[in-house]
């Protein structure tokens, strides 16, 4: 599938999309479920990589995301490839940062910027070469990226987690701005948000 949502509404603004989240070949619909909520609080845009680990009408998936699932855009994107079609498509200054135990900076000493798209892999193999190789090139690569955690007895953080800590540091070094909606283009915004979204 992918999400193309109700062509009729107006396109979402670029600069509403400060942020976006991108997980590839996520496993478990839960987690996947509690990323789009943390992504519909923080005014942060969400894709999904195939191949998945389930089927987009889960119920899982849709229990975790609560009733949230109109104020998120979801796109879902069959491969890596795909993907990168549809980000050399998008205009303006972008990059890809790659979220991994192996990265060479720390979350919280990383300068992100408006454009950014944090990568994460799935629950059981992490990010491919391929895309890790993306994330470091000059074209469009950021860099890889490390959230610090004891690993002498922990294997890794819980995916929904480590998102969660990712766009909020993101966002607050962005002084929050995705989420200076103004009150009175409040409809028009969560209208513009149901364009893109598999659920609408």
């Amino acid at each position: 599938e992918t999400g193309n949502g109700n062509n009729s509404l107006p396109a979402p603004d670029p600069q509403q999309k400060l942020l976006q989240v991108v997980l590839v070949s996520p496993q478990i619909p839960g987690n996947a479920g509690c990323i789009a909520r943390t992504c519909a609080a923080s005014a942060v845009a969400l894709h999904l990589v195939g191949p998945l680990g389930f089927k987009v009408d889960d119920t899982k998936l849709k229990r975790a995301g609560l009733d949230y699932w109109p104020y998120v855009v979801v796109r879902i994107h069959g491969s890596w490839a795909e993907f990168q079609n549809y980000f050399k498509q998008q205009e303006g200054d972008k990059r890809l940062l790659a979220f991994t135990k192996r990265g060479t900076a720390i979350h919280s000493d990383f300068s992100y910027r408006k454009g950014d798209y944090l990568i994460f892999g799935s629950e059981t193999c992490g990010l491919p070469p391929d895309v890790l190789l993306d994330c470091k090139s000059e074209t469009f690569g950021g860099g890889t990226i490390r959230i610090p955690m004891v690993e002498t007895y922990v294997r890794c953080l819980n995916l929904s987690v480590s998102v969660g800590i990712a766009v909020y540091e993101a966002s607050r070094q962005l002084n929050y701005e995705q989420l200076q909606v103004p009150s009175t283009n409040s409809g028009d915004f969560e209208q513009s948000l149901l364009t893109e979204d598999i659920f609408a």
